[in-house]
């Protein structure tokens, strides 16, 4: 399992910063610690906790096999959220949730197949024989589609699980998971309800050096996993 992050640690990353008092969720406070000039300040013993937890159902779940989906469309979220699933071959949604990726997958696989099918012809060169105006039509359409399903464009099934840095913010995809049984691996803020989330980090999930702490370690323990898998092959 990735080494756990210190306390001295996360507190430079300032993952134990949550929300104003007034904006906090009160199913959040087995996660609080206390609250410091009117600002709520996560309990990072908890977090260390919930980190080794959430590690080891990362860890198992590539092992596996399974699909990891990393979900971050806020902008301080998305190049952090990009890399590092990139880095451990993982989908990635950065640019917004893809409504149906998991209530009407069927749907979305027409979309990703019709992307890769244009890639493949473009890689091939196969639209050259086309005027230019139809060549731009071509292109403008694999833009537009890599815009939506870029990051998922490897995807041939309901992912397993969904890492999700900002609850609030990704409603929707909260909502597909919850109604499909889709495992959630959140980060949780101090503003967010944790009830029904299988696998809550508690964390300030709008710095930067906190996003990129959580992720880089989500990402670590599903490369353990995926070297643990090839050991067994």
């Amino acid at each position: 399992m990735p080494k756990l992050p210190t306390i001295k640690q996360m507190l430079e990353a300032g993952v134990h910063f949550g929300h104003q008092v007034g904006r906090w969720h009160p199913k959040a406070e087995p996660y609080i610690f206390t609250q410091k000039n009117n600002i709520h300040i996560i309990d990072l013993d908890e977090t260390q906790k919930a980190l080794e937890r959430v590690l080891e159902f990362v860890r198992a779940t590539a092992a596996r096999g399974g699909i990891i989906l990393f979900l971050g469309t806020k902008n301080q979220a998305r190049d952090i959220v990009k890399k590092y699933a990139s880095e451990c071959g993982m989908p990635h949604l950065t640019e917004g949730w893809l409504g149906g990726l998991i209530t009407n997958f069927k749907e979305i696989l027409i979309l990703i197949k019709k992307y890769n099918e244009l890639l493949r012809r473009q890689e091939k060169g196969e639209f050259k024989k086309y005027t230019k105006k139809e060549q731009l039509v071509f292109a403008r359409e694999i833009e537009k589609l890599h815009h939506r399903v870029g990051g998922v464009k490897d995807l041939i099934k309901i992912p397993d699980a969904i890492y999700i840095v900002d609850l609030k913010h990704e409603k929707t995809a909260r909502r597909e998971a919850e109604r499909k049984g889709v495992k959630m691996v959140a980060m949780c803020d101090t503003n967010i309800n944790p009830t029904g989330i299988d696998y809550c980090i508690p964390a300030n999930d709008d710095a930067v050096k906190s996003i990129e702490i959580i992720t880089r370690l989500i990402a670590e323990a599903v490369e353990e996993g995926k070297e643990e898998a090839k050991k067994k092959s």
